[in-house]
């Protein structure tokens, strides 16, 4: 903040020590009310000057410097753009006051962002989120590469439901800044909306929806896969990339490129975790319990893969069971199944202890191998960990 003051001080010196020598009226004039801060009389007789000579840098300069003070930014920089075509006479002063005017806005985005945090009633917290918007996009446009605003302000979009209108920006800070998490926002972005789209189609059955809907999903691959291009190990590109796959109906294509990444790098146990779970998804159970037993074979502590180990075996076994009760045959080979879900639920729950819904099925499968003391302590921890 103490840098802002200094550059605002040194052009109002640099007015002072230079109002007198070889100007226009108007760009004297100009001086003056600024020193005064009379500001709309400056942009009057700026405005005049520059209408009297269009290749005034020192007009455009000022000009631009009335706009800043007003809070227009937009203007400023239009002016200050315009005064550095005619020469390069004013560039410091410029970058100065630029600089000056992107911390402010920058701070007034944040300080907007809190309040509306703070705020104790819908119309105050949409309020002061928009001011937070307007002041992080004037950032933007005063530094460009400022990566921060960037951030701050798709955050913010997304605070307000206004998912669209991060997308250029996100694309922007993708290209700035190839991180997982900025593939991971646009992808869970394209997700939403696609899923959005599909929920409207069950409910009016308007193909048009449906269609659309596709079209999100689709785009959510275009990004993810250039996510999982950038960054091949992160498990959250890899699993908003299957679910994206299933979302669009594309359940060959997910199962061949997880497939090809299995083959490609066996031991990369987040393409194990993700091909299980396509499998898993598609009944394969067999096959979905070597892969997620791989993965936890390279990673003993992925508690994902751990957990889905164990719900693979749970829902084989249910399977195995209800088949034999429609055929009315007696069947206890299900419970072997069950007694495979427990070693990697119970390592699950010794890492995130603190799960009841975790802890009400394994209390279920206690249940169903007889083990009725373990069973209800395991409800009692449920009842714990719920409370």
């Amino acid at each position: 903040m103490k840098r802002v003051f200094s550059i605002i001080a040194l052009l109002a010196m640099i007015f002072g020590v230079t109002a007198f020598q070889c100007s226009s009226t108007e760009i004297t004039s100009a001086k003056l009310y600024i020193q005064q801060e009379n500001l709309p009389k400056a942009k009057e007789v700026l405005l005049k000057e520059i209408e009297k000579n269009p290749k005034s840098d020192e007009g455009f300069f000022l000009l631009g410097y009335v706009n800043g003070q007003q809070g227009d930014v937009k203007d400023m920089m239009e002016n200050y753009k315009k005064s550095l075509e005619i020469s390069s006479k004013f560039k410091e002063k410029i970058d100065g006051d630029k600089l000056s005017h992107w911390a402010d806005n920058f701070n007034k985005g944040v300080g907007f962002y809190n309040r509306a945090s703070k705020a104790n009633t819908p119309d105050s917290t949409n309020m002061y989120f928009e001011k937070a918007i307007t002041h992080f996009g004037n950032a933007i446009d005063l530094q460009p590469d400022s990566l921060n605003t960037y951030q701050n302000l798709i955050f913010t979009l997304i605070q307000v439901d206004r998912s669209d209108e991060a997308i250029p920006y996100l694309e922007t800070l993708i290209e700035k800044k190839n991180t997982a998490d900025n593939y991971v926002t646009l992808g869970e972005i394209y997700s939403t909306k696609g899923a959005k789209l599909m929920n409207q189609f069950k409910e009016n059955k308007n193909n048009a929806d449906s269609v659309a809907a596709m079209v999100e999903y689709n785009n959510a691959i275009g990004v993810l896969e250039r996510g999982r291009e950038a960054h091949p190990d992160n498990s959250d590109v890899l699993l908003l990339l299957s679910n994206a796959y299933i979302a669009a109906d594309k359940m060959d294509v997910a199962m061949d490129a997880f497939k090809a990444g299995v083959e490609k790098e066996p031991d990369n146990q987040y393409y194990r975790y993700n091909y299980g779970v396509l499998l898993l998804g598609a009944n394969m159970f067999s096959e979905a319990a070597d892969q997620f037993e791989k993965a936890v074979d390279i990673d003993p502590d992925y508690t994902n893969a751990l957990y889905n180990l164990g719900v693979t075996y749970i829902k084989w076994g249910t399977e195995v069971r209800e088949e034999a009760e429609a055929a009315e045959q007696e069947d206890d080979s299900y419970k072997g199944m069950f007694e495979k879900a427990l070693p990697a639920l119970e390592r699950y729950l010794e890492m995130k202890p603190e799960e009841p819904a975790v802890w009400e099925l394994v209390g279920k499968i206690y249940a169903n191998l007889g083990m009725n003391d373990k069973s209800m302590d395991a409800y009692n921890k449920a009842d714990q960990y719920r409370n």
